[in-house]
C-alpha cells in the first residue's frame, strides 16, 4: 500500500521547498520570500539536500514543496533521485496547475502521492482565497492524475473563510475518489500574518464540533484522514513535535527548520552549509522547545496567541497541542 507523510514520532519527515516560486497568490500563503529566500535550488542541490536526511530513520518521507514545486523544471529528477536513495514515501504538494508536463514525466512507481490542495468545496469560496479559476483547473489536475494511475490526497486549510464549506467535502472528496485526506490549521505567519487572526482562526468550540465529526464522516467512505488536534483536552498530555518528532523544513537559502510556526523569524534550529546540516547559534527553536506553559504550545503563544483564552484569574482555559502531532483515522 503507498505510504504518505507519517506524523509520529518514529519517522523523518523532509518538508522540502525546493523554491519559493509560485504562479498564485493565495490570501493564506505562509512563503515569507524576505526569510526563505527567493532562488530555486539546481537539481545538484537538491540531490545532495536530499542525501543529508535519507538515512535520518528507517521511516524517512520527503514531501517536495514550494511555492509551485512543479514550476521546477526538473522535479521529476529530484523525485526519481529520492526513490533511488530509499525514502520510504515521496509526495508532490501541487496547486494543481502541473507545470512542465509533470504527470507525464513520472509514473505511479515514481511517486507515492500527488496531493492537491482546494480550500473550499466550490470555486466561489476557494478562488476568493486562491485566486479566480483555481477551482476548476486543480480539479482539473486531480482527473488528470486519477486517469493517470497516481494515488491523489487533498488537503484543505481550515479558517474563518472555508470552515463553513468544510462539512461539503466528504461528498467532493468521493467523487473525486481522494485516498487520504488532509484537514490543515490557519498558521498566522507569510500572507495570514499580514492580514492578522481575527477572521482566520476557528475558536475552539468551532473547531471541537466541526472537525472531529467532519473527519469521522470522511473516514467512513473509506479515505484515510489526518488532522491536528489543536485544542487540548484537561488529561491530554502536552509533547512538542520539536522534541519528540523528527521533522525538518528546508527552505532554498538554507534554513532549517524544525517548527512550521518558527518560519517568519531567523530563529532556524539548523541550516545547510556547504551541502552539510549544521546546528545555528543560540537562541534558536530548539532552546524555545525546551519551556515549559500552561498554555501547551510556546511557539503558539509566541507567535499566535489569538486562539487563547484566560479566566477571570489569568489562567489559561485550555492548552494548545503541538501542531506536528497530528489524529489520524485509518480505514
Amino acid at each position: 500500500m503507498k505510504k504518505t507523510v507519517s506524523f509520529t514520532k518514529n519517522a523523518t519527515n523532509v518538508f522540502f521547498h525546493i523554491l519559493t516560486k509560485c504562479n498564485l497568490k493565495c490570501q493564506h500563503c505562509y512563503i515569507n520570500r524576505k526569510q526563505h529566500g527567493e532562488n530555486s535550488l539546481p537539481i545538484e542541490t537538491i540531490e545532495a539536500w536530499l542525501k543529508l536526511f535519507s538515512n535520518k530513520s528507517d521511516i524517512a518521507n520527503v514531501i517536495f514543496l514550494g511555492g509551485e514545486p512543479t514550476l521546477h523544471p526538473e522535479l521529476s529528477t529530484a523525485v526519481k533521485t529520492a526513490r533511488k536513495m530509499g525514502y520510504k514515501s515521496i509526495t508532490i504538494d501541487t496547486n494543481g496547475y502541473l507545470f512542465h508536463d509533470i504527470l507525464s514525466k513520472l509514473t505511479p512507481d515514481d511517486v507515492d502521492f500527488i496531493s492537491f490542495s482546494l480550500d473550499g468545496a466550490t470555486k466561489e469560496t476557494n478562488d476568493s482565497i486562491r485566486g479566480d479559476g483555481c477551482f476548476e483547473t486543480c480539479v482539473k489536475g486531480i482527473h488528470e492524475a486519477k486517469e493517470k494511475g497516481f494515488n491523489t490526497s487533498l488537503i484543505y486549510t481550515v479558517s474563518g473563510k472555508n470552515i463553513h464549506e468544510l462539512e461539503m467535502m466528504p461528498q467532493l472528496l468521493e467523487k473525486f475518489q481522494i485516498k487520504e485526506f488532509f484537514i490543515q490549521v490557519i498558521g498566522i505567519r507569510g500572507n495570514s500574518a499580514e492580514e492578522g487572526s481575527g477572521s482566520l482562526q476557528l475558536s475552539r468550540e468551532q473547531w471541537q464540533k466541526i472537525i472531529p465529526p467532519v473527519a469521522q464522516t470522511v473516514s467512513k467512505l473509506g479515505i484515510n484522514v489526518t488532522y491536528p488536534k489543536v485544542f487540548l483536552e484537561e488529561n491530554d498530555v502536552f509533547e512538542c513535535g520539536g522534541l519528540v518528532a523528527d521533522n525538518y523544513f528546508i527552505f532554498p537559502n538554507g534554513r532549517v527548520y524544525r517548527c512550521p510556526l518558527c518560519e517568519d523569524f531567523p530563529i532556524h534550529a539548523n541550516c545547510i552549509k556547504n551541502d552539510t546540516l549544521v546546528e545555528t547559534a543560540k537562541l534558536n527553536e530548539d532552546d524555545f522547545f525546551q519551556l515549559s506553559i500552561p498554555e501547551g504550545c510556546v511557539m503558539n503563544k509566541m507567535v499566535q496567541p489569538e486562539n487563547l483564552s484566560y479566566n477571570k484569574t489569568g489562567q489559561p482555559e485550555y492548552r494548545i497541542a503541538c501542531c506536528l502531532l497530528k489524529e489520524r483515522i485509518e480505514k
